[in-house]
């Protein structure tokens, strides 16, 4: 099959007798030229592959008429274009750099957006950066919501691209957030362990679902007030909207969060607070921590960057009421 998409795909494949016992991936690099195996393992570790209506590994072997659905998003190379958009670097040497993303800017294109994401200032100002990702994901390892801000590392060489990715299918990297969110929360300390996948009525987002894919969320109260609590939130894997999903669960949606929020955010009695929220134009949340080993030289590297000015000025007006 030609690698030649829309901007959007939806693929369905019934698998065959003689493709039985193939690793999922292997299966599928097979079907679509010019799609590469670590490409189509980016996509289904994403969970927008799904086998039999679930979510699968990448090594999970196939069995005889399994139905695999896959959502495809493609960039024609022509369509991406380095952007001269400013970057907040908190790190960088010859191997990597560590950016503190923006709140409203995407990782990189996809349906419906084709610039002004942070692929395409990468690009821009580094002439080395990894191309495992594709061109149009230059040194991207791994991604935030575009609407949550806070730090990220990118890879320059293909070597440390690598390294990287298996601290994070190992879940060796320390990843903390900062959350907000509605209610007091009844413990100070605890974890949401409930597994994930796509919402099957809301295909765009994604949910608590049995049999999805196991998620670890471990969380601690950093501060309290009358009507929030202030999170600090440690990822122990990495599902999309992880974060999001476990706290809404738990019926403690993330401050500002229109996806997940039920509608929340309106309920906030003090009209001064609920206007700053409505205001905030994101969510309440911000990756203020990240830790891994060097890829080179194994030397542990951690990071710390503050709350945006934003964020900081919610919590001194709720504080104030």
């Amino acid at each position: 099959m030609s690698s030649e998409l829309n901007e959007h795909s939806s693929l369905t494949f019934s698998v065959p007798e003689d493709a039985a016992g193939e690793r999922l991936d292997v299966f599928l690099a097979k079907q679509l030229d010019g799609w590469s195996r670590s490409r189509l393992q980016r996509l289904i570790d994403e969970e927008d592959v799904l086998v039999n209506g679930r979510a699968a590994k990448t090594s999970y072997k196939l069995r005889p008429n399994d139905r695999i659905e896959a959502e495809l998003t493609a960039l024609p190379p022509s369509q991406f274009v380095p952007e001269d958009i400013p970057l907040d670097v908190v790190y960088e040497d010859e191997e990597l750099l560590v950016v503190n993303k923006p709140a409203g800017m995407v990782v990189h294109p996809a349906a419906g957006v084709r610039s002004g994401t942070l692929a395409n200032a990468l690009a821009f100002h580094f002439q080395k950066l990894s191309t495992a990702g594709g061109e149009a994901r230059p040194g991207i390892v791994h991604r935030l919501d575009k609407d949550t801000s806070g730090l990220m590392v990118v890879a320059k060489t293909e070597s440390s691209h690598e390294h990287l990715a298996e601290q994070f299918r190992a879940r060796e990297v320390f990843k903390s957030y900062v959350a907000l969110i509605h209610g007091q929360m009844e413990k100070d300390r605890g974890e949401i362990d409930q597994p994930i996948a796509r919402d099957p009525r809301h295909r765009t987002r994604m949910a608590v679902v049995r049999g999805g894919r196991t998620a670890l969320t471990v969380y601690r109260a950093r501060q309290r007030f009358n009507r929030f609590t202030l999170l600090d939130v440690e990822l122990k894997t990495g599902r999309t909207h992880q974060i999001r999903v476990h706290l809404a669960w738990l019926k403690h949606p993330v401050v500002g969060d229109e996806a997940y929020g039920g509608g929340r955010d309106n309920t906030v009695t003090d009209p001064v607070v609920r206007s700053r929220i409505a205001k905030l134009g994101r969510q309440f949340l911000h990756a203020e921590k990240l830790g891994f080993h060097h890829p080179q030289t194994n030397q542990p590297l951690n990071f710390v960057t503050p709350l945006p000015n934003e964020l900081s000025d919610l919590l001194a007006t709720i504080a104030a009421t």
